[in-house]
């Protein structure tokens, strides 16, 4: 079954390239205009991957990610004509994957679009393999803090903790690899995919809005360490 991915962009002529060339490579995909088509649309489409411009009538992409980060975990690469930092930071906190500079080439949008379909697998496959072993092991416990694999939740002392969606995955890895040192670069491999073109402070900005919801101290960490000229340690 081919995976659906939604377009969200303004310009009629960017909006038909877009989806001839992801129909192209054997994706499904349909398209919207605007803001809030956008979210009627996801809601109903609920698809593998969103496409979002940032400048839309309605109501901009950065409100259109906030909304949808409430409701679904779908992948989000958002699309900025603007090479500002202000933008990609902004979108990552509201809880964007990934963003991609206007203008960019079908090739270069193609290939991100194949790097967060795969990691979406991937995490697919590992919990459908926890699933498999044992209902027990989907749940990871680190004294007061639990992760819910099969149901993708985390809590601290019973309260659900709001992560968003690559802020789990972030998470969920660092579990997997408990008292292990992971180097900035495995982490952005491993979470992010091999062919992500950001850099390391990518981790660095993820780690501390993790601390941030999970530390007694997010300036004291004691789950999340910093191994300096290393990487991270998760300690539990």
């Amino acid at each position: 079954m081919a995976d659906v991915i939604l377009v969200v962009e303004d310009e009629v002529s960017l909006q038909e390239t877009l989806v001839y060339n992801l129909k192209k490579q054997g994706y499904e995909a349909e398209a919207v205009g605007d803001g809030p088509s956008a979210i009627e649309t996801a809601r109903r489409l609920k698809p593998d991957l969103i496409l979002l411009d940032i400048m839309l009538p309605g109501m901009d992409g950065f409100e259109v990610c906030r909304i949808l980060r409430n409701e679904i975990s779908t992948p989000v690469l958002m699309l900025t004509a603007r090479d500002d930092e202000i933008d990609r930071v902004v979108g990552l906190e509201v809880g964007a994957d990934d963003y991609l500079t206007k203008p960019f080439s079908m090739r270069e949008l193609i290939a991100r679009v194949k790097a967060m379909l795969r990691r979406v697998r991937i995490i697919r496959d590992e919990l459908n393999a926890s699933q498999i072993e044992s209902v027990d092991k989907l749940i990871l416990d680190f004294g007061n803090l639990r992760i819910d694999v099969g149901r993708r939740e985390v809590k601290i002392d019973q309260k659900i903790v709001n992560l968003k969606p690559k802020e789990y995955e972030l998470l969920f890895y660092f579990a997997k690899h408990k008292n292990q040192v992971l180097s900035r670069d495995q982490i952005l491999e491993s979470v992010w995919g091999w062919d992500y073109v950001g850099d390391s402070r990518t981790v660095d900005v993820h780690v501390r809005w993790i601390r941030e919801k999970i530390e007694i101290e997010p300036a004291n960490p004691r789950r999340i360490i910093t191994v300096r000229g290393a990487g991270y340690r998760f300690e539990g």
